[in-house]
């Protein structure tokens, strides 16, 4: 089985969603199918859950109202036979039904969760009656099913696909299966969500859960590139990367992946396409254990963080003091990304800052605090890095950009920089000059 995962620009009208049956069609054998919500429907149903969250039910209401006139619209377009367009409409008053439901039920956690999975239930099952339409069989499947994930970082991939199995069993088997992305039982038993972006992450759960052969992400960019084509001039795409290399350039801030994509599939070795839905013909990224090329990568930017300094001239060097520290983190569930130390002082970065203002509270008891916001990470990455000639070269940004931390030889396949997010863009172009502009040549092979 393969499993294909369309994001919601692929799906985000009726034209793309047309171009993903085709693309369907083309993939052999048995498929998986996860889909996104459309484009821009996973903002609006935010908004419902903020003004629901307030009070402000007529506003809740109105922008339901939009996005069932946005779904009814897309059923016009794909549905021209009067009897199914009829049968979809009316299946769409139900589901919205249900919604304006939840929204007059009261607020809570699991009734916001219920809202911001919505768009994803929506939308398969207009898609799944599309392809019936077009004599394509397949069958919808509801994920909260089988998607029972209790633990967001290390999900039971066995246990999600004992009961994916005990789910289509006794189904009329079909090439087709449908689901939706995004949505997960949590170790409550309550419906929850893989957090933005998550439909990455459902396709490589579900593709460790059945062993699948392939794991398909379709989006709207030809694959990772060495750098972030939105600022840099002349990137190039990547036609290959390790499953370290990806999982860095998402963690660190590559808008293509969901940072969690690659972890499920590693120890199953299952490979990862990144393809463009829009011209499904360019070969996209493959993302494998295989070891290509060593060296120089790429580069990507991680926003929104921010770094804490602790100076402490009496107790830096005082056994048990890192770990008194780290604690403070834990204890508010809040993860570091980068840690720098020096004789009287710590430098660390978090990028989650909801429990700043008591982690603050809480370190005072160790030090002098300073806290710096509105920082970017730039992560320079490769397998063997270290290793690479040219990585001596990305110092030189010293010269031209002040430079708050770096973290080199904690991992051998990367280097980050933590710089103030204005001049981030700065840095991408010149770091992209000093590493690549002189080793492009070499870098087409990769």
């Amino acid at each position: 089985m393969k499993v294909l995962k369309f994001g919601g620009t692929s799906v985000g009208s009726s034209e793309s969603i047309k171009n993903v049956k085709n693309i369907i069609n083309s993939v052999s054998g048995r498929k998986l199918i996860v889909l996104s919500a459309m484009s821009g429907v996973t903002n609006e149903l935010l908004k419902i859950t903020e003004y629901f969250k307030s009070g402000n039910l007529a506003d809740a209401g109105y922008v339901v109202k939009n996005l069932k006139i946005k779904h009814e619209d897309l059923v016009d377009a794909l549905f021209s036979e009067k009897e199914e367009n009829l049968k979809l409409k009316f299946h769409l008053s139900n589901l919205f039904d249900g919604l304006n439901g939840i929204i007059e039920g009261g607020f809570s956690e699991d009734s916001e969760a219920k809202i911001m999975t919505f768009g994803e239930t929506v939308l398969t099952y207009i898609f799944s009656g599309f392809l019936q339409a077009s004599g394509i069989k397949n069958s919808l499947l509801d994920a909260k099913k089988f998607m029972q994930v209790s633990n967001l970082e290390n999900p039971d991939t066995e246990k999600v696909g004992r009961l994916f199995q005990q789910n289509i069993k006794g189904m009329e088997e079909n090439e087709i299966y449908i689901t939706q992305g995004f949505v997960r039982i949590d170790e409550f038993n309550r419906i929850n969500t893989l957090k933005r972006g998550g439909s990455d992450y459902t396709a490589t759960i579900l593709g460790a859960a059945v062993y699948a052969e392939e794991i398909q992400i379709w989006t709207d960019i030809d694959g990772f590139h060495n750098n972030d084509p939105r600022y840099v001039e002349d990137t190039h795409r990547l036609s290959h990367l390790t499953f370290e290399e990806a999982a860095e350039l998402a963690y660190f801030g590559a808008k293509i992946l969901h940072p969690q994509t690659v972890s499920p599939v590693i120890d199953k070795n299952i490979p990862i396409y990144i393809k463009n839905t829009f011209t499904p013909e360019a070969p996209g990224t493959k993302i494998s254990s295989e070891d290509t090329s060593r060296g120089l990568k790429a580069i990507s930017a991680k926003d929104g963080i921010t770094a804490i300094k602790i100076k402490s001239n009496r107790m830096l060097m005082a056994h048990g003091f890192l770990k008194k520290l780290f604690e403070v983190f834990d204890t508010h569930e809040t993860s570091i990304d980068m840690i720098t130390t020096s004789e009287i002082a710590i430098s660390l970065t978090i990028d989650d800052t909801k429990n700043l203002d008591a982690i603050i509270e809480n370190l005072k008891a160790y030090g002098e605090i300073t806290v710096e916001m509105e920082h970017s990470i730039i992560c320079v990455v490769g397998e063997g890095l270290i290793d690479d000639k040219n990585t001596p070269r990305l110092f030189e940004v010293l010269n031209d950009i002040p430079v708050r931390m770096i973290s080199y030889g904690g991992s051998i396949n990367n280097v980050s920089l933590l710089v103030a997010t204005e001049n981030k863009i700065a840095t991408l172009k010149t770091l992209h000059e000093k590493l690549f502009s002189r080793v492009s040549e070499t870098l087409e092979a990769y």
